[in-house]
């Protein structure tokens, strides 16, 4: 496959790419020695196992096994093609890359969702010339600024206008070419119902795109410059195949950096908060797009930082959301701080009215642990004069206490609890004891009727002897011509080595010389990749190669002799059940003429 692409090409983005930079996008890493680690992306596990080497640009799991080079690593964690993953580097890189087989990844962008890509590409890049190069876009462009827009803050988020007139982008995009099938799909057109032809869904409002992980636009989000009780204030993009709210984190393209450096993600309810965010220098920002934290936005957010500070609007249905956004991430073991907005103010009130430095040290800068936001949550609108309404503040916030705080915390807030309440530490302490076995009991799994044994992966003599000659056909091409010269004998057992074998002769063919790299990126299957990593990593002894080899050669060639012995006095059984006793006997002194050569 890397045939497709001049090889002075890929190794060009190879050479000016830093894979620690690439990785460090996916997984959270932290340097130790020479080295850098990580929690691996291919598999779940609580202990880091995954290991980036600058100087060697690879990476390998300890734990499953999973490596590679920068290349192959953008190829497995986004399941995309060689080519697929050489543009998406060389676009970071100022190298174009032209993709001509989009479907050669089973999971690969359709070639009819690229279209629905480019449509918006198309659009957003419309929309925003609209507003910057325009008359027709003069008084969004006032409005905006007026609000605090800079002209930095609208280029760096392609912000648009969308003209007032009825069908202006639906003729844009067919002029372009696109189907009435695409324009239906996208969202950006609407059929009429009495009469052919289509109308614009965004129409007179400001354009906020929506951009997916690569930073392509994929949705938008238009609003009305005024305020009118006849439009809704905004209106979005309808889901389709290239955008679906439940899984889309807003900014994520623009802010990994920051949360790598900062090892945190500052998460928001909307895109307005982000960009008003950005204003005040908060780069680590993302946010839902206008719908609860799904498991969906979870897993994502697992694949930047474990710290999260929630940083919701300050109104009721926002401290609501902040409490059930905490709950489901404490859950799934991320740190979790609640930054408190005073009164009903969202993040763009506050900026406006308090200046960006006050956000971003008063609000940002002191965040809530969860427990305390929990009891401040629970604390609202309460009234300790009530007997109810102290037990219940009671009750809320042990609930949260149990199955989900140290000791020291909980002896913190119960003492708080009973400065606040009046009632006694112990008191409330025997109530807490209670909650927490229930919660115990509700999340204790079911004991299996035996301890599960850990299932240690054996590493035979065979498998030693594979890999190590395979290590040394992948480092000298002198020494794969030494091992082909009989072009009918495969000197490996297994399947795997057999299948990588061929492979490496058919890479010798077309390169010359021994290229880890360049072999690595010509295997479409994620299992071979891993073999060779590990067949890389093998130690072998290039001072005393030929030994190595002639060694490992010698165990193969006895293992193949074993196996013929084996397979000989089974016919010669099968032989003598059917009464064949010259050929039974005949199958027996072969395999002892075998053994005999052992």
């Amino acid at each position: 496959m890397s045939n497709r692409v001049p090889e002075e090409v890929v190794e060009k983005i190879r050479s000016s790419t830093d894979i620690v930079d690439i990785v460090g996008e996916y997984v959270q890493l932290t340097k130790r020695g020479r080295n850098w680690f990580g929690l691996c992306p291919f598999h779940g596990e609580s202990t880091p196992s995954f290991s980036v080497t600058s100087d060697k640009q690879i990476f390998h799991c300890f734990g499953c096994g999973a490596g590679g080079n920068v290349i192959t690593f953008l190829m497995d964690i986004e399941n995309i093609s060689f080519q697929e993953a050489l543009s998406n580097l060389g676009g970071r890189t100022g190298i174009e890359v032209e993709v001509n087989a989009p479907g050669d990844s089973p999971n690969a962008p359709s070639k009819s969702d690229q279209q629905l890509v480019s449509m918006h590409e198309f659009a957003a890049d419309m929309y925003h010339h609209i507003l910057m190069n325009t008359e027709e876009g003069q008084a969004a462009l006032d409005y905006l600024e007026s609000r605090g827009f800079t002209k930095e803050i609208i280029e760096k988020n392609r912000i648009g206008w969308s003209l007032p007139e009825w069908n202006y982008m639906a003729k844009a995009l067919q002029r372009k070419g696109f189907s009435d099938e695409e324009l239906t799909t996208s969202g950006l057109a609407i059929k009429r119902e009495q009469s052919n032809g289509f109308f614009d869904r965004f129409r007179g409002r400001i354009m906020f795109p929506i951009m997916n992980e690569s930073g392509k636009v994929i949705a938008f989000s238009g609003r009305i410059l005024e305020n009118s009780k006849e439009e809704a204030k905004y209106l979005n993009s309808p889901e389709s195949p290239i955008f679906q709210k439940s899984q889309v984190l807003y900014n994520v393209h623009q802010a990994r950096s920051a949360i790598r450096k900062n090892r945190k993600i500052i998460l928001f309810e909307g895109f307005m908060d982000v960009i008003a965010a950005g204003k005040a220098g908060v780069d680590n920002a993302l946010a839902t797009m206008g719908t609860s934290l799904t498991n969906q936005h979870i897993k994502q957010l697992k694949r930047f930082a474990q710290e999260i500070v929630i940083c919701f609007d300050g109104d009721d249905a926002g401290w609501e959301a902040a409490k059930r956004a905490a709950i489901a991430l404490n859950e799934e073991k991320f740190k979790v701080e609640v930054a408190v907005l005073p009164g009903k103010m969202d993040p763009d009130d506050f900026v406006r009215e308090h200046g960006s430095e006050a956000f971003k040290e008063q609000i940002i800068g002191k965040p809530h642990a969860f427990i305390a936001f929990a009891m401040m949550h629970a604390r609202r609108y309460k009234n300790f004069q009530y007997e109810n309404d102290l037990l219940q503040y009671i009750q809320e916030v042990l609930q949260l206490l149990a199955g989900r705080s140290t000791p020291i915390e909980r002896d913190l807030y119960i003492k708080q609890l009973a400065g606040e309440t009046g009632l006694s530490e112990e008191a409330i302490l025997q109530h807490y004891r209670k909650l927490e076995n229930k919660s115990i009991e509700r999340n204790r799994p079911e004991q299996p009727l035996k301890p599960a044994k850990k299932v240690v992966k054996q590493v035979t003599a065979l498998h030693r002897a594979e890999r190590l000659l395979f290590s040394h056909l992948m480092a000298d091409s002198s020494v794969m011509k030494k091992v082909a010269s009989d072009p009918t004998q495969i000197p490996f057992a297994s399947e795997e080595f057999q299948a990588l074998y061929v492979q490496l002769l058919g890479f010798y063919e077309e390169w010359d010389k021994a290229d880890f790299h360049k072999f690595l990126e010509t295997l479409q299957d994620a299992e071979l990749r891993k073999l060779v990593m590990e067949t890389a990593l093998a130690e072998r002894d290039p001072e005393h190669a030929e030994e190595e080899i002639a060694d490992c050669l010698k165990h193969l060639e006895k293992h193949r002799v074993e196996q013929q012995i084996t397979l000989k006095m089974q016919q010669s059984k099968e032989a003598e059940k059917q009464h064949d006793i010259k050929r039974a006997l005949l199958l027996a002194q072969e395999a002892i003429a075998l053994r005999k050569t052992l």
